[in-house]
C-alpha cells in the first residue's frame, strides 16, 4: 500500500479535465460545492451527484476541500448558531455520501495572500511570492486600512512609503487585484471597500478570543464528525502570521498544540502543509511531520524559499526550503503505523503547480492551479515516495 495520490479540482467549469487528472496518476479528487453559497449545508443530492460525475471518469471523491467556515462562526455574532447547525448537517451528509476528510481553515478575511502571481522562475515558468514590505505597502497606502501604521515601526514605514512611491500605477493596480482575488472555485473578490469592512468588524479581536471561537467549534463539529466517521483536518494559516491587523492562530507548533488539546476525537485532525507552515522561518516541517504523525488527515505536499524577514517563493516541489525528503519519510513511517493497525490510508496531493507553457493554451488556469505543474510535481513526489520506501523497506 503507498499514500493516496490526490488532485485539486474545482468542479466542472475547472478547465481541467477530469480524465487529464487521471491520466496524470492521481485516482483521488479533492474537491467542494463551491456553487453554494458559504454558510449554507450541503445536501445528499448534490454531494453525491458531484461524486458520481467524479466516479464516472474512473476516480473517488475522498476529501471535501474546503467546507468554509462562515465569517459569523468565527465572529461568534449574528446567526452563527445557524452557520454551525448546517456544518454539522454539510459533515453529516459527507459521511453519509463516503466523503470521509474536510480540510477547512479559520482564517479570517482572507485566504491565502499573495503579492505577485505572476513571477517568471528561473526555468521560464510562472510561480507566485509573498513579498513583506510589498504587502505592507498595500495595507498602508493602498487599502489605508484605519490604525494600519500601529503595526510598523516608523523606520519600516519610511522604508515602505519609499517603496510605494517608486510603484507605478499599474504596479499598484496589479497589486491590489493581486491582493483581492477570490478563493479558487469562486472567483469572489474582494473590493477595497469590502475589505475595509471585514476587516473593520474584527476590530479589538485578539488571537485568543479567536482561538476561543475556534475552540467552540470545535467542540460542536467534531462529536458529530466522528459519528459520521468523517475526519476533520484544519489547514495552517498562509501566509503564518498576522495580516492587515487580522490574528492568524494556525501557524506553527505551539498553535497545533492547543488546537489539538481540544479533543483526542480520531475525529479532529490536521492539514499537514509544507508551504503554509514551511514560509515560516522558525517552522521545521520534518519535526512536525513527526510530533502530529497521528493527527494527519491530510498532506499538501509543496516548497518555498522563504527569508527571516517574512519573503517567499513558491519552488519546484522537490526544491526550496523545506526537506520534502524528510516530509516524506516521517508521513510514509505514519503510513505504515497505521497499515500495521488497520488504519487509513493518508491522502496527499501536490500543493500548487507552476503554470508552464502548454497551460498556458488553457483559459481561466487559477495561479498555482495548472495541469502540467502539478503533474510534474506529482510525478516528482510519486518517486520520492517509492524512492524512500525501496530504502526504507516500507
Amino acid at each position: 500500500m503507498g499514500l493516496v495520490q490526490t488532485w485539486r479540482w474545482f468542479g466542472p467549469n475547472d478547465p481541467v479535465a477530469l480524465q487529464e487528472i487521471r491520466q496524470a496518476g492521481a485516482t483521488g479528487v479533492v474537491t467542494a460545492l463551491h456553487q453554494i453559497p458559504v454558510g449554507e449545508a450541503w445536501s445528499v443530492e448534490e454531494i453525491r451527484t458531484r461524486k458520481a460525475a467524479i466516479e464516472a471518469d474512473g476516480l473517488t471523491w475522498l476529501v471535501a476541500e474546503s467546507v468554509p467556515v462562515h465569517e459569523e462562526i468565527k465572529k461568534r455574532t449574528g446567526d452563527y448558531r445557524r452557520w454551525i447547525e448546517n456544518y454539522k448537517r454539510t459533515v453529516q451528509n459527507l459521511g453519509r455520501s463516503g466523503v470521509t476528510v474536510v480540510c477547512y481553515n479559520f482564517m479570517p478575511v482572507l485566504d491565502w495572500v499573495r503579492t505577485d502571481l505572476r513571477v517568471v522562475f528561473r526555468d521560464g515558468s510562472i510561480t507566485t511570492k509573498f513579498e513583506a514590505d510589498i504587502f505592507a505597502a498595500f495595507d498602508l497606502f493602498i487599502l489605508n486600512r484605519p490604525g494600519a501604521e500601529k503595526d510598523y515601526s516608523e523606520a519600516d514605514g519610511d522604508r515602505i512609503r519609499r517603496l510605494y512611491e517608486g510603484m507605478s500605477e499599474a504596479d499598484k493596480d496589479r497589486l491590489t487585484q493581486t491582493v483581492l482575488l477570490g478563493l479558487p472555485g469562486s472567483l469572489e473578490a474582494y473590493s477595497l471597500e469590502r475589505l475595509r469592512t471585514a476587516i473593520g468588524e474584527y476590530e479589538g479581536m485578539r488571537a485568543p478570543a479567536l482561538r476561543e471561537n475556534l475552540q467552540e467549534f470545535l467542540k460542536d463539529i467534531i462529536p458529530v464528525a466522528e459519528e459520521s466517521g468523517v475526519r476533520m483536518a484544519i489547514h495552517p494559516d498562509d501566509p503564518p502570521w498576522q495580516i492587515l491587523g487580522l490574528p492568524r492562530i494556525v501557524t506553527d507548533s505551539d498553535d497545533l498544540d492547543e488546537i489539538l488539546s481540544v479533543s483526542n476525537s480520531p475525529a479532529h485532525g490536521i492539514t499537514l502543509c509544507t508551504g503554509s507552515y514551511g514560509a515560516k522561518h522558525s517552522n521545521d516541517l520534518v519535526d512536525m511531520a513527526t510530533r502530529f504523525a497521528h493527527r494527519i488527515a491530510f498532506v499538501h505536499l509543496r516548497n518555498v524559499s522563504r527569508t527571516e524577514r517574512g519573503d517567499f517563493l513558491e519552488e519546484n516541489h522537490l526544491e526550496g526550503d523545506v526537506d520534502m525528503p524528510g516530509v516524506m519519510r516521517a508521513i510514509l513511517v505514519e503510513q505504515k503505523r497505521r497499515e500495521s493497525e488497520g488504519g487509513r490510508d493518508i491522502p496527499f496531493r501536490p500543493d500548487h503547480g507552476h503554470l508552464m507553457q502548454p497551460d498556458a493554451q488553457k483559459h481561466g488556469i487559477y495561479p498555482g492551479y495548472s495541469l502540467f505543474g502539478r503533474m510534474r510535481g506529482l510525478a516528482e513526489l510519486r518517486g520520492l515516495e517509492l524512492g524512500i520506501r525501496r530504502s526504507m523497506n516500507l
